[in-house]
């Protein structure tokens, strides 16, 4: 669909009382192509709020578990568990407006799934921050807003598991159920503002980011963090036993975490590392035990040329008008997020600005309206030059480190953030 022919407020944004409107489940094709038959032909009329849920917090393969839908007032879950073939959704999706908040994770999970995401997806969280809401939670925007307290009892349920408890019902459809009606309000509050351009921008960057995120690399993933303290026969260890818990993970259908988390798994290693021997504790069956010495006895066999290379990073040395630039380029923003009164993280992120410090030449990675309020003091830069005397605290550390300086990293750990930067310049 044009982006632009769209996101106009219906006349219906009064919020419904929880429970109204019930919520099928939906488990067969045929079901599944009923319902959406009885839905609004494409147009304008063709709204539909979409969310979804994954069991990552159950299972070896994080997978898509529900589909939660609103149209018109009617309200679903497809279980795509049981539902082999999903392509009446998907047909519908190409020809209706979809609103979705923290939409991000759905938009992965609909590429992981189906290798296909919507061409443009609205966010009712993106909407909510360039409106001004610091808090920017679902259930925290239902209360502020309608006054309706959500219950969160099923935040962190298995939703692979059948059959669906009524209260993971219930959770599921009320992620759904107020979207449009806060679309509504949130639409004309940025066009009250004069912001619908930037929320389509910022709306068509995120599914960029999604389409042209790439997968982590498998080769490396086993560097996990804290891997820099051991020297090349304690990261042969480490690679090993990360394989090890995979294929623990593997075989009981759980996440790794939950066989065993991060930091004794680094500890093991280093007593490898230390001709230690490395006990797992006695909960662990006498088979995992049994792999797990297996494992490491692997890497005893190996010779010094097959442990994996410590990674040397070099140092960038910035040159030392770089601080005063980046210095000068975060008053700036921070002092347009006041006046706006939206997170200055908003309008450029701390990256950005540290990679336009650093080298006057490059395009700033930032979006239209973004780059409107920063050119002008972009445009400032070479002419700024490093203090003679010596700054107290270290520079960085004054800035209280990276995602300090005007970036809330709580706020922006509730999802991925609103406005990203825009793809990089080829």
């Amino acid at each position: 669909m044009d982006p632009n022919a769209v996101v106009s407020p219906s006349h219906a944004s009064e919020a419904p009382a929880p429970g109204d409107g019930g919520g099928l489940i939906l488990e067969t094709t045929e079901a599944l192509a009923e319902f959406l038959a009885q839905l609004p032909p494409p147009g304008p009329g063709r709204r539909c709020a979409v969310d979804t849920e994954a069991d990552s917090l159950h299972s070896y393969k994080e997978k898509l578990c529900l589909i939660q839908f609103g149209c018109a007032g009617q309200f679903a879950i497809i279980d795509p568990l049981r539902i082999k073939d999903l392509t009446p959704l998907l047909d519908f999706l190409k020809s209706a407006e979809i609103w979705m908040h923290g939409a991000d994770f759905d938009m992965s999970l609909f590429k992981r799934t189906f290798d296909w995401v919507p061409e443009i997806v609205y966010d009712t969280q993106v909407a909510a921050r360039l409106v001004g809401h610091r808090q920017f939670g679902l259930a925290i925007l239902v209360e502020k807003v309608f006054g309706v307290v959500l219950s969160k009892q099923s935040q962190r349920a298995n939703w692979g598991r059948r059959p669906l408890m009524p209260q993971m019902v219930e959770y599921a459809i009320n992620d759904v159920r107020y979207i449009l009606p806060m679309a509504d309000i949130l639409i004309r509050q940025l066009d009250e503002k004069g912001r619908r351009d930037w929320f389509l921008q910022s709306c068509r960057a995120a599914r960029d980011a999604v389409m042209n995120r790439q997968p982590p690399d498998q080769e490396e993933a086993w560097r996990i963090t804290g891997w820099g303290v051991l020297q090349p026969k304690g990261l042969a260890a480490l690679r090993a036993l990360w394989h090890w818990r995979n294929g623990e993970a593997e075989k009981l259908d759980r996440p790794a975490f939950k066989v065993i988390n991060n930091e004794p798994l680094l500890g093991y290693a280093q007593k490898f590392q230390e001709d230690a021997r490395a006990e797992l504790p006695e909960r662990f069956p006498m088979g995992a035990r049994r792999r797990f010495h297996t494992a490491l006895d692997a890497v005893r066999k190996m010779s010094p040329e097959e442990w994996p290379k410590r990674r040397i990073h070099l140092r960038v040395n910035k040159a030392p008008e770089a601080e005063p630039r980046f210095d000068h380029l975060r008053q700036h923003r921070d002092k347009v997020g006041l006046e706006l009164d939206i997170e200055g993280s908003l309008v450029a992120s701390r990256n950005v600005m540290e990679e336009v410090a650093a080298d006057l030449t490059i395009k700033p990675n930032l979006l239209p309206w973004q780059l409107a309020f920063m050119q002008s003091a972009i445009d400032e830069l070479p002419g700024i030059q490093p203090s003679e005397e010596p700054r107290g605290g270290g520079g960085r550390g004054r800035r209280g480190g990276r995602g300090g300086g005007g970036e809330n990293r709580g706020q922006r750990d509730q999802t991925a953030p609103a406005a990203p930067p825009a793809p990089a310049a080829e």
